[in-house]
């Protein structure tokens, strides 16, 4: 019996699928899902991103809120937020939100910091579903974070945990334009980079609030860098690689 033929016969004998039945299609599922994974790195590897003029270079900015520092320790991720970006145009309504489930308890000082609570996740999705629907939404665009380490770890850690595929999309931190501007520049925090350029400062340690304003200083730097004669991403790598 086929698979197609397997389902239609669950479904006459019991009117849904039960979770073992689940169990048993769930690996067709996982390959579908890898494919898809694999199909946006093929796309990745074929693009020519760095050499995209600036004002038609077409970026993700993204910021998670997680449980702790440390990925490799159990910290988990509990929220995902994205603003999709063009150039220095902020596309305000082409955004990406949602909390994840998560079993492990949140630290007191990490709910009074993001305003998440333990009752919130219990009914969010699964992670590994909100994962998905992340890389759905991001394509084979690059991404840009602030303090993009943090970000990479994590990303890294549930993807290959829950998708069994590497995580191989480009993450910029958004201090790679700063240092054109500042040569001088050391890593500062969202709110303080915010204050010196005059980016209002909202829903601080919100996903979708830190991204925005992260979004807002990339497109305040990437203007700077185009002044100063910047037309695109490997002409900025080629000069930050000669200060080192």
């Amino acid at each position: 019996m086929g698979m197609n033929d397997m389902v239609r016969f669950v479904r006459q004998m019991s009117g849904k699928l039960g979770s073992n039945i689940y169990a048993g299609l769930q690996p067709q599922t996982n390959a579908q899902q890898i494919s898809f994974i694999r199909q946006l790195q093929k796309e990745m590897k074929q693009k020519n991103s760095l050499d995209c003029h600036l004002d038609e270079l077409s970026v993700v900015v993204f910021d998670l809120e997680t449980t702790g520092f440390f990925p490799e320790k159990g910290d988990k991720v509990i929220s995902i937020g994205a603003v999709k970006m063009t150039g220095s145009q902020i596309h305000e309504k082409d955004v990406f939100y949602s909390l994840i489930k998560t079993d492990t308890p949140i630290p007191i000082e990490i709910s009074k910091l993001t305003n998440i609570v333990n009752e919130q996740l219990e009914g969010a999705p699964e992670a590994k579903d909100v994962l998905i629907d992340f890389f759905n939404f991001i394509g084979s665009s690059i991404l840009v974070a602030h303090h993009a380490k943090h970000e990479q770890a994590f990303m890294k850690k549930i993807t290959l945990e829950l998708l069994r595929v590497s995580f191989e999309h480009r993450i910029i931190d958004t201090s790679f334009l700063v240092r054109l501007a500042n040569p001088l520049f050391q890593s500062s925090a969202l709110e303080q980079i915010c204050h010196d350029c005059g980016i209002e400062v909202t829903d601080r340690h919100h996903a979708l609030a830190d991204a925005k304003m992260a979004a807002q200083i990339w497109a305040f730097f990437l203007k700077k860098a185009q002044d100063q004669g910047y037309n695109n991403l490997r002409e900025v790598y080629e000069h930050l690689s000669r200060q080192r």
